[in-house]
């Protein structure tokens, strides 16, 4: 499903159910300490009802179902979720086709939400209460992000000055380290309770990192089918040129965790 924001990309629709196959293959990139943040703050483990709002393929249920949280997924995008059905096989994780701002879960369901990697494409003043209403008592909400480094990174750089060439509108480049902007309208319904940015690195190959780079909002969600096989093939003469066969690329992670005020 198309997706269309004023303050996105200068207004460009994007639809990442169009780069679903790329996104399944190559952006299930988190290492193991992003997860094991997640666990020290005792959140997603054995006991748990969890929903994970704009899934996508899955990568946050799937990487999480071995300790033991009981997980529900939702995207907006009718192919991501069936991606994440497929690479899901063998767990019981419950997927819905649903947007964030038609959520249909009765109040008290769930003890946390997660929203990772997605939190900037919701209609905030619309789905805040709806958040509220389906987390149970003290419920809570935990925002994650995790993006590549360009000024730090040299490869990282010049594949992100690459995506810019083909599409100059883009608004996903040029991260530096930050907290995650939480709106001021989830102050009514939630309180700040922790936040943490910190740096990682992210292992890839070559082909991983070009995979990693088609499918991300600028190109493979956005461009037509003869515009993304030209970046393709620049993008690959130049980790020809510039980058060794395996590499790592500085990240930084960032999580924002909230908690749901009793009325």
């Amino acid at each position: 499903m198309s997706i269309k924001i004023d303050s996105i990309d200068g207004g460009k629709t994007f639809d990442f159910g169009r780069t679903s196959s790329d996104y399944a293959r190559y952006r299930d990139i988190y290492p193991q300490e992003f997860y094991d943040r997640i666990l020290q703050l005792g959140l997603c483990v054995k006991g748990q009802k969890v929903l994970d709002i704009g899934t996508g393929t899955g990568v946050l249920p799937r990487n999480m179902y071995r300790y033991g949280a009981e997980w529900t997924g939702t995207d907006i995008s009718e192919n991501q979720i069936a991606q994440a059905k497929m690479l899901s096989e063998g767990m019981d994780i419950s997927y819905h086709v649903m947007p964030a701002e038609k959520l249909d879960f009765p109040d008290n369901t769930f003890d946390i939400i997660t929203a990772c990697q997605c939190i900037w494409y919701f209609d905030h003043e619309h789905i805040v209460s709806d958040l509220s209403n389906i987390l149970k008592p003290s419920g809570q909400m935990l925002v994650l992000y995790m993006a590549w480094l360009p000024y730090e990174d040299r490869i990282a750089g010049a594949s992100e000055q690459l995506v810019l060439k083909y599409n100059p509108e883009w608004t996903g480049c040029g991260e530096t380290v930050h907290p995650i902007y939480i709106p001021d309208c989830y102050g009514d319904h939630f309180e700040l309770t922790y936040h943490d940015e910190y740096k990682l690195n992210v292992h890839f190959t070559a082909e991983s990192w070009n995979g990693r780079m088609k499918a991300c909002r600028g190109i493979g969600a956005s461009l037509p089918e003869e515009r993304i096989a030209a970046w393709e093939s620049e993008h690959k003469k130049l980790l020809s040129e510039i980058a060794p066969a395996e590499f790592d690329i500085l990240h930084y992670a960032a999580v924002a965790l909230l908690r749901k005020k009793n009325m």
